[in-house]
């Protein structure tokens, strides 16, 4: 099933189940109002919405209508909480070999794990109001799972089954303050494992991820095959100690790709190659600390693009893309 929240004037936006190609829409209205709802008590009104989504992918559903991106909110506008990092490990060792060659090269140390705000959570389209360009504001291009009630100390096993759906996301940062959390955007839909196939294996999205900027592309990594740690590793760490409720966001931090280096080594000296980009501007600047020792490239500007995409294996947007643009405080997106 597909999953999107369509904008209704209210806080937490009006459900819609979502066709496979991303073509049509349904209200689910006889059945559920909000995502949340659908979350708290799954397995009631799961198999009623499974129901409504064969009709609508067989094209039966009754009132179906012209699926519209632009009026999406995020797929859960807000959230119980949202959790990220710690999935890619190629990610935080690039960001610690470019601290060790220069400490003083504006990188900052990223926690490998964040608790970040989640009572606003941004639609894919929305604008990325920014406030001041000295803050040094960063997108971060990951993946997320909301999950079902997890028991505190539950196993990596025992929390794959909680992942009840499963979303893309743009964490967005200012690195001049400490990595601050400046909102997060969600692609328009939300989608269930099953909607994947076979690129859903042992907790992890064996697809393509792509970011552009600017509409350039800057990073296509396999957002699965080098994945350090799968999604039931990540819900099960955030459950040491504590039980998770139904709903809450566990995102997997910035998907990275591992460096392709010489004789086995991975060090400044021996240059390594970054052929499939990256999805996040902190570590493009520490590639550079690594390969030239001084960064070159700049953070986001007014005026600048993002987009992120993930295509499943029949070619289609599997989440809706996310596309936004950079503003100035009171600003609006351009035409």
């Amino acid at each position: 099933m597909k999953f999107a929240s369509y904008q209704d004037g209210s806080r937490d936006g009006q459900l819609v189940v979502v066709s496979r190609d991303l073509s049509q829409a349904v209200y689910p209205s006889h059945i559920a109002n909000r995502l949340q709802q659908v979350l708290d008590d799954w397995n009631y009104l799961s198999p009623q919405l499974q129901d409504l989504s064969d009709q609508l992918n067989a094209g039966r559903a009754r009132h179906a209508f012209a699926f519209n991106p632009a009026q999406c909110l995020a797929p859960l506008p807000r959230a119980y909480q949202w959790v990220h990092g710690g999935g890619f490990g190629s990610h935080a060792e690039v960001l610690q070999q470019a601290q060790a060659v220069d400490a003083h090269s504006a990188l900052c140390a990223i926690p490998p794990e964040v608790q970040a705000s989640s009572d606003h959570l941004l639609g894919a389209q929305a604008p990325v109001v920014c406030a001041n360009e000295a803050w040094e504001l960063d997108f971060s291009a990951e993946l997320a799972v909301a999950t079902s009630d997890i028991p505190m100390g539950c196993t990596p096993e025992r929390a794959l089954d909680g992942v009840r759906l499963l979303l893309l996301a743009n964490s967005l940062q200012l690195r001049a303050h400490g990595n601050a959390d400046a909102g997060t955007a969600f692609a328009p839909v939300a989608v269930t494992p099953d909607e994947l196939g076979d690129a859903w294996r042992k907790g992890r999205v064996n697809l393509a991820l792509q970011t552009s900027w600017n509409g350039r592309k800057v990073g296509l990594c396999d957002a699965g095959a080098d994945m350090t740690l799968h999604f039931g590793q990540l819900i099960a760490h955030w459950a040491q100690h504590r039980p998770l409720r139904a709903g809450s966001l566990v995102g997997s931090g910035t998907v990275s790709c591992p460096a392709r280096v010489k004789d086995g080594k991975k060090t400044a000296q021996d240059l390594p190659e970054w052929p499939k980009g990256y999805h996040c501007i902190a570590e493009k600047r520490a590639m550079e600390v690594l390969q030239n020792g001084q960064t070159t490239t700049g953070y986001l500007r007014v005026g600048d693009t993002v987009d992120m995409d993930v295509k499943g294996r029949d070619g289609h947007s599997l989440f809706g893309a996310i596309a936004q643009e950079v503003v100035a405080p009171g600003g609006t997106l351009s035409a």
